[in-house]
């Protein structure tokens, strides 16, 4: 296994900055990861990452860190997300569409409020 250099350490120490950011109220007011293990991709989880990319970058939104994941372990409700706002917990989204993700996106990620109709769990088993 090799061993580490002092680059390789700076960068891990960046990334991990990055997540204290949002988790101390920061520049980012919401972190959205989608979910793109085998199965996302498989079941739409690329169009869903399309879709989000394309809402930020039309509408100039900097202050939302957008990122990607492996499987979350509930691979029949593929695509998922998983929005987490400043001082909430995360919300997983699942079974999405485009259309769904462009409406958690104006409702949820810009507006505040959760489209509970999506919502298949809260929480985390981690902590942010």
């Amino acid at each position: 296994m090799p061993k580490l250099s002092l680059d390789d350490l700076k960068k891990i120490r960046e990334g991990a900055k990055k997540k204290a950011v949002l988790r101390e109220g920061g520049p980012f007011r919401a972190k959205v990861t989608v979910h793109m293990g085998t199965c996302g991709i498989a079941a739409g989880a690329r169009e869903i990452m399309q879709v989000l990319m394309t809402e930020l970058e039309s509408r100039n939104i900097q202050d939302v860190n957008l990122s990607n994941s492996g499987c979350a372990g509930m691979c029949s409700h593929e695509p998922m997300i998983t929005v987490e706002l400043v001082g909430n917990p995360p919300l997983k989204y699942s079974d999405l569409t485009p259309e769904k993700a462009k409406e958690i996106f104006d409702k949820h990620i810009l507006g505040g409020s959760p489209v509970l109709d999506y919502v298949i769990a809260s929480g985390s088993e981690r902590t942010m």
